[in-house]
Order: C-alpha cells, then sequence, then structure tokens
C-alpha cells in the first residue's frame, strides 16, 4: 500500500458525472454530487479570476458554458459566479463551495489551467482552498510553469504532469519534468503506450492516471497501460470485473 493508492482505487469523472452537457453539465455541483454519490473520484479544472480566486471553469473563453462573451479570468469571482451555465440552474462554482460540497465523500483531482502572465498564485490560491480539507486530493497541470511552483506553493499535495504527445520534443519535455517532485502522472490514453509512460510506471513507480476514456475501446487500452482512468459519457462499473 503506498500513500496514494487512492489516485488509482476507482474511476475519475472527468469534470464531474456530467451528461455531456444535456441536463447536467460538466464542472457543476451537481456533477460533482453526482459523481460523489456514484462513488466515482473527481476531476475539476480551475482557473484563477480577476481577484485571486479559484474558479471551477474549464475554458478560457466564456461562450460555450454559459453563452456569454469574454474570458474566465478577466471576471472577479462575483461575476463568473453570477454565471449560469448552460439552461440549467448550476452556476460557475467556486473550487471552495466544491470542496464543501464533494466534503471528501471521493476523491478530487484538480486539473489548474495556466495562462501565462494572468495565473500567478493560481498554485498558491488552490493550495490555500485545500489546507484543512478533510478528504482525499490531488493537483495537476498540463502547463510545466505552473508544475515548477507546486513544490513551493503547495507542498504536501501530491502534483501530477498532465501531458500527451508521442513525438521525441514530448517525451523528452515530459522526462524534463520529473526533476519537479511528480507524485504521478495523466495522459492522453490514445498516446499509449510510450517511453514515457513506461519509465513513469516501471522505473520510478508512480501511478499514471489516463484521460479521457470515452469507450470500452478505450479503457481496454488504459487498462494495459495505465492504473485508472478519467472517463465521461459511459459508466466504467459495468465493464469492470
Amino acid at each position: 500500500m503506498t500513500q496514494l493508492d487512492w489516485l488509482t482505487k476507482r474511476p475519475i469523472a472527468h469534470r464531474g458525472l456530467h451528461d455531456l452537457n444535456n441536463k447536467c453539465w460538466e464542472n457543476t455541483l451537481s456533477a460533482f454530487d453526482a459523481a460523489a454519490k456514484a462513488g466515482f473520484s473527481i476531476e475539476c479544472d480551475v482557473h484563477l479570476s480577476k481577484d485571486g480566486v479559484a474558479i471551477v471553469f474549464h475554458d478560457e473563453d466564456l461562450k460555450r458554458l454559459s453563452g456569454k462573451d469574454g474570458q474566465i479570468q478577466e471576471l472577479t469571482a462575483a461575476q463568473a459566479t453570477a454565471l449560469q451555465i448552460g439552461e440549467t440552474e448550476d452556476r460557475v462554482p467556486t473550487l471552495r463551495e466544491a470542496l464543501a460540497l464533494i466534503a471528501g465523500r471521493v476523491p478530487v483531482i484538480i486539473e489548474l489551467k495556466g495562462i501565462p502572465g494572468r495565473d500567478d498564485g493560481l498554485v498558491a490560491a488552490v493550495a490555500s482552498e485545500l489546507e484543512g480539507y478533510e478528504g482525499h486530493a490531488a493537483i495537476m497541470s498540463f502547463d510545466h510553469h505552473l508544475v515548477r511552483r507546486f513544490p513551493a506553493d503547495a507542498p504536501g499535495i501530491p502534483g501530477g504532469l498532465t501531458a500527451e504527445g508521442v513525438k521525441t520534443r514530448n517525451i523528452e519535455a515530459h522526462f524534463s519534468m520529473l526533476a519537479h517532485e511528480l507524485a504521478f502522472v495523466s495522459y492522453n490514453v490514445h498516446h499509449l503506450p510510450n517511453p514515457f509512460v513506461a519509465f513513469v510506471r516501471e522505473k520510478l513507480r508512480l501511478p499514471v492516471i489516463t484521460w479521457t476514456v470515452r469507450d470500452q475501446a478505450a479503457k481496454a487500452q488504459s487498462d494495459l497501460f495505465a492504473d485508472q482512468i478519467t472517463f465521461e459519457g459511459f459508466n466504467p462499473i459495468s465493464m469492470m470485473a
């Protein structure tokens, strides 16, 4: 048993247990509650608001999710949380609201969405919300400049690299990040196998989760080369032995 066994114990609902934004939308309190009730871990995305608050939202642009014009980082927390998601009753939540609702029922993996020059303080803001949180939680990012901040700004919180690519330049860039105290890796399921993921699992013995698994074929691929899936659009329990 290791300290991160919880990360790979159960499938991870991508942006919560939504229905592909039909009635239950991604990264909403409704999607997080549905995932927790179903016993799935939760992945969510976080941006930094104009006034330095961690906001749960995937895109930089507001249009797809709220129908409004503008950029999420241009809004204060109060402005962001006033936005209606789709035609639902859900509003954009803060990370604090999401964590209060999840309340340790299932693990949560938070992906930090960086915008160079506009995300100073994002890692520290997320770490502040996780201080004293009574539940399993981890952070991760595609953005190398944020991952480099994890040890200093979020000490004690498991930090991972979100990654993709199979070209030599991609793999070399990922290997360079192993110098920054990674606890796990989250990799594009369609880019497996590759030397980086194999090294992380087999030599470093670190867990690897995959994104985004949307069908049985992708789950089978993930099961061969990684330790757990991040999924959406189907119920992975029905495929588990």
